[in-house]
């Protein structure tokens, strides 16, 4: 027997996931969670969601489930951090394919749910957009999420949603969440993060990063990459709620629109509908744009010896960061800002954690207070 639950968004939601399942049902339950292979173009530059046959080394758990363990590995050009993510998480993944719309999902879910001999399904969201009405401006990525809640409604089998981290994704705000949500389930806390504690050594999700810092009692104004604002951690932000299935169904006209959808295509009109976009195209012009940009001659770059020292640009770049009103910041951020390679990354960090060790606030760091 194992429990059965579901990562709504791909990405870092897995993560989350396993936080939410250890606070649940402690983190030595056996579990399966099914997430989307589904990530940010800097991990896969292949737009859209990936498929099984994307993969390598998947095992099969049904006649469509596949699970993905550290002996999985994408086929070029795409790329995935599930594997890894198998490798250190202690739930098991399976693969989530949305290809045939959320009755093709619902046939995945009622296959997990045998494999796992599962009579209840958990469901969870990081930041609350499975919540989203599809007006609000900062959305960004509602299509996994609603196309889940659509297939759960599909399967029959009692499903509970449940919210992590209200606002963390920069999605739906807070403030705009917390009427919706009711009062919280849980508030995780550091004992929780101990599950996915080494994640954030290797893994980019801020979201859930945000979450983990929350859970251990930071608070205060976040800067992350992903997000044109910064993310202010509250109390609430630690915080789990959990709705019914209807409930949540009832807020995410998305997730009606999508009952009847049989292939990815029919999905994303349905987005386009509802949301007024479709985050698949957003990502085929990304990637487009990115294919197009030309890489400057080697001549016209500035060599490693032209640019200042490692450790001026941090501090310049964190004098600047922290008069915005930043306290706390991203690895990720610190990297795509300073455009750091793994290298220069990884001797940043040595330098910090001797230098002044206080500034590791993990997973996330810590700014030294503006000059005023």
């Amino acid at each position: 027997m194992k429990r059965l639950l579901i990562a709504a968004g791909g990405g870092g939601d897995a993560i989350t996931t396993a936080m939410v399942h250890a606070a649940l049902n402690g983190a030595d339950e056996p579990a399966l969670i099914l997430t989307y292979a589904w990530e940010r173009l800097v991990v896969d530059p292949v737009p859209g969601p990936r498929r099984p046959s994307d993969f390598t080394g998947t095992v099969p758990a049904g006649p469509t489930l596949r699970l993905v363990t550290r002996g999985s590995a994408p086929r070029p050009p795409a790329g995935s951090l599930l594997p890894r993510l198998a490798a250190d998480l202690r739930p098991e993944l399976g693969m989530l394919d949305p290809y045939e719309g959320a009755s093709g999902l619902a046939r995945q879910i009622t296959e997990a749910a045998a494999y796992c001999g599962a009579d209840h399904v958990d469901v969870v969201d990081v930041g609350g957009d499975v919540l989203a009405d599809g007006t609000e401006p900062t959305l960004r990525s509602p299509l996994g999420d609603a196309l889940v809640l659509a297939a759960c409604a599909h399967t029959a089998i009692p499903t509970s949603v449940h919210v992590a981290g209200p606002g963390l994704d920069s999605e739906v705000p807070e403030a705009a969440l917390l009427p919706r949500l009711g009062a919280p389930l849980l508030a995780l806390t550091d004992v929780d993060t101990l599950a996915v504690q080494h994640v954030f050594d290797w893994h980019p999700s801020e979201a859930s990063a945000l979450l983990v810092a929350a859970a251990r009692g930071i608070r205060g104004v976040c800067g992350t990459r992903d997000a044109p604002q910064p993310v202010t951690l509250t109390a609430a932000s630690p915080n789990v709620y959990r709705l019914t299935l209807d409930r949540a169904l009832g807020l995410n006209p998305l997730a009606r629109a999508l009952a009847d959808s049989t292939d990815l295509a029919d999905a994303e009109r349905a987005s386009r509908q509802v949301c007024g976009f479709s985050e698949i195209a957003r990502e085929r012009a990304r990637a487009a744009g990115s294919a197009q940009e030309v890489t400057p001659p080697a001549a016209s770059r500035p060599s490693p010896a032209e640019l200042p020292p490692l450790r001026e640009r941090f501090a310049y770049w964190e004098r600047r960061t922290a008069r915005s009103g930043i306290a706390y910041v991203t690895t990720r951020r610190i990297a795509e800002e300073l455009s750091l390679d793994r290298a220069e990354l990884a001797e940043l960090r040595r330098h910090l954690l001797t230098a002044s060790p206080a500034r590791h606030a993990p997973p996330l760091w810590r700014l030294a207070p503006a000059d005023r």
